[in-house]
């Protein structure tokens, strides 16, 4: 018996070790960099050129190096390297001919990429730099055609009379945001929503809740958000709500629990025998009494950090996340104090856990929702910031760094600095992907740090709404809303009319109205031309317009004024001089100047989208610079280069029987203007007008035509025969296989 027992001890022992020997074994990771959208930028030049992998597993890319392979020539390299061990956390980089000169990935601010080994499956595809490719055809996504406005729900529409913003009351104001008819100019024209937090709270601001499903019963039911969900969608406006996923609030049953001992919810946060004495980034402190022991509360003791080291929690945070994108059906998440989701000792933010912890939740979200945007607030510098929108976290984070820098550009009238930080941040992040804005919910508001200067404001919101990103606008921003100091102060209510509490509520507003709401209302400004709402209407009217200021590139300009910030967005449909004075004073003789890339060579006329009477005939000079600019004070503009020449075909070389285009005349024209072509022989002819945005909005010749010259006149309408806005809009000529554009500029 004794050795029967003794064998099956030996049998278990065994077993033992073959099975831990099965769990620890080495696994293989394949390695995947798609390089086509650095040979289009001419960074890199195969075969001459090769890229390696280079990380903690090679000593860093020391000789031997790792080359990958391209096997079939698509630009896509790869190699598979065995050896590495489940939940094993490998740090690495690619980079160019195994040197370490500039050309790797990341140069300058040290991220690494990060990956959490797995036991089956491992493959890590991104493209070098994380640089896909871009531009004015569709290959971004939905959010790089918005624009966001930023709301507190319980500062924007009272409709019940409690004194309290509701669902309801932000749904009959809707219009004002967007009509939902893109003919009209008289709404705001925002295509996005942020909602600041929506779920019941024992707080004003939301940012401690109680049940991560609810409706705050203040602001309505869920039905009532359904409703404006629903409305929002009618008129083309994505909606994303605030998801608090780095704590809650201290009265929420998950903490009721956890502090009354009851095992299943103990972990769902961090607790301590004893203070461990802690503080935070600005010095605060982060361990917080309780009868039961010292829990983990970043910001303060009513918002304990929810512990993501215990699955649970992250399962319940997952799921929750589920419900909105699909039973709810938001179009994504705005997300609060992302640095700090996981903490290490005593490191408190910016982890290499809260990294992958980003990873993990973008997995889980974009399989509900694969079109769905994940916003991040990541309050810090630019290259801290740039982990956050890597290796596939978050979609995009606010770039608090280029707010900083626009406000102190106008505020000192001096852009150099700007114009270079604009540079940095396009070319570090993913392609426009991050946020831009002046100030937000957490900061004093725009006007206050602009010296309550309304031409400051207005040339600040000029640059923000024409570089490259994603722009938020934080509500009442548009009118002149003033607030500083204590929060409440800087989420006060909107300013409807000049009537009885700004017809924000028929009731007692729940925070004083501002003083200033007889002269800064919706009502009051929608009637001047003059004023900071009519300005963020044009602004915002132009950008839905241009597909370059939303999708182009963009490149700094030098200037000969300090004060002057240049630059040019550009792409496929169209060449942008966007120009920004952020001096009081008008400044003459201007010169700028940029590189082969952003300026083409020769005579051009340019029409300001934004004053479409302000033109100019320009001369890029053969070192491509442009002189003679004059701008006023605080003045922006953006110039459309207006081709008039016949593009597609190169008069000295093209051939007699071509298809030709002339330009049109009169152009600019109002109330019409004549399109004359040639046709080399008899041939089916289609003349389509396109707007800047890329839209054919009329045809005015469909059919077949014979040989030799034609002509049709255009007077400015649609295929409905409805007038369009003044602007610059292409005429597309197809016949017998070839196609030639022209511009024209609609006048009014």
């Amino acid at each position: 018996m004794n050795s029967i027992l003794r064998r099956g001890a030996l049998l278990a022992i065994l077993l033992s070790t073959l099975l831990t020997a099965v769990i620890t074994q080495a696994v293989p990771v394949t390695f995947r960099v798609r390089m086509s959208q650095q040979i289009v930028l001419g960074n890199f030049a195969p075969p001459a050129d090769f890229v390696d992998l280079a990380g903690t597993f090679n000593g860093w890319g020391t000789s031997p190096l790792t080359p990958l392979a391209d096997a079939d020539g698509d630009s896509i390299y790869e190699i598979v390297l065995d050896g590495f061990t489940p939940s094993e956390i490998i740090e690495f980089k690619f980079r160019y001919n195994g040197q370490w000169d500039g050309t790797e990935e990341f140069p300058g601010y040290g991220s690494n990429r990060l990956y959490a080994v797995q036991e089956t499956d491992n493959l890590i595809d991104v493209w070098y730099n994380d640089i896909a490719p871009g531009g004015g055809t569709g290959e971004l996504h939905w959010w790089n055609d918005a624009v966001f406005y930023e709301i507190f729900v319980r500062s924007f529409s009272d409709s019940d009379g409690d004194g309290i913003g509701d669902l309801p009351g932000l749904t009959q104001k809707l219009d004002y945001l967007n009509d939902g008819d893109p003919a009209t100019d008289d709404d705001l024209g925002i295509t996005g929503i942020w909602l600041m937090p929506i779920n019941d709270s024992p707080s004003y601001h939301g940012y401690d809740t109680v049940d991560y499903r609810s409706i705050n019963p203040d602001y309505g039911t869920t039905a009532d958000f359904q409703a404006f969900l629903d409305a929002a969608h009618a008129r083309g406006i994505k909606v994303i709500i605030d998801y608090v996923m780095n704590h809650c609030s201290n009265q929420h049953p998950w903490f009721t629990a956890a502090s009354q001992n009851i095992p299943a919810y103990r972990d769902y946060f961090r607790w301590s025998a004893d203070d461990p004495g802690q503080t935070g980034p600005w010095g605060q402190d982060v361990w917080h009494w309780h009868s039961s022991g010292w829990y983990y509360g970043l910001f303060w003791g009513g918002m304990p950090d929810l512990n993501y080291d215990h699955p649970a929690v992250k399962a319940e945070m997952f799921d929750t996340a589920t419900y909105w994108l699909d039973t709810i059906g938001v179009d994504g998440f705005r997300l609060d104090a992302v640095l700090y989701v996981l903490e290490d000792g005593n490191q408190l933010q910016n982890t290499a856990s809260t990294l992958l912890f980003w990873q993990d939740y973008n997995t889980h979200v974009k399989s509900v929702k694969p079109d769905m945007v994940s916003v991040g607030e990541a309050w810090t510098s630019t290259n801290t910031v740039l982990q956050y929108v890597t290796q596939d976290r978050l979609d995009l984070c606010f770039e608090f760094d280029l707010s900083y820098a626009t406000i102190g550009a106008v505020n000192t009238s001096d852009a150099d600095y700007l114009g270079s930080k604009a540079d940095q941040v396009y070319e570090l992040y993913p392609r426009l992907q991050f946020g831009t804005f002046l100030t937000n919910h957490d900061q004093d508001r725009a006007l206050n740090v602009l010296d309550h200067d309304q031409g400051k404001a207005k040339v600040a919101a000029g640059i923000y709404l024409t570089l490259p990103g994603v722009p938020f606008v934080y509500y009442g921003e548009e009118i002149g809303m003033v607030g500083s100091g204590a929060h409440e102060f800087i989420r006060s209510p909107m300013q409807w009319t000049g009537g009885a509490n700004s017809g924000f509520t028929t009731g007692t507003p729940w925070q004083p109205i501002n003083t200033n709401y007889p002269q800064f209302n919706v009502e009051v400004e929608d009637q001047d031309p003059g004023s900071l709402l009519t300005w963020y209407k044009r602004l915002i009217g132009v950008r839905n317009q241009a597909s370059a200021l939303r999708r182009g590139t963009h490149e700094t300009l030098a200037s000969s004024a300090s004060s002057i910030l240049a630059f040019v967005r550009q792409d496929s449909l169209q060449t942008l001089l966007c120009l920004a004075n952020t001096s009081p004073h008008t400044l003459s003789g201007i010169t700028v100047s940029g590189d082969a890339t952003s300026l083409m060579v020769g005579d051009h006329m340019l029409i300001n989208l934004l004053e479409i009477a302000d033109t100019l005939n320009v001369t890029v000079s053969p070192t491509f610079e442009i002189s003679g600019l004059d701008l006023d004070g605080y003045q922006t503009a953006v110039y459309q280069f207006v081709r008039t020449t016949n593009l597609g075909a190169d008069d000295d070389d093209m051939p007699q029987s071509s298809l030709l285009l002339e330009p049109a005349f009169p152009n600019p024209f109002n109330p019409s203007t004549t399109i004359r072509y040639s046709l080399p022989a008899r041939s089916h002819v289609r003349i389509g007008i396109y707007d800047v945005a890329g839209h054919e909005v009329a045809v005015i010749r469909d059919g077949v035509e014979s040989e030799g010259a034609q002509e049709v006149r255009w007077n400015g309408v649609d295929r409905r025969g409805h007038a369009l806005s003044a602007g610059v809009y292409f005429v597309r000529l197809v016949a017998g296989g070839e196609e030639r554009v022209t511009e024209v500029v609609l006048m009014k």
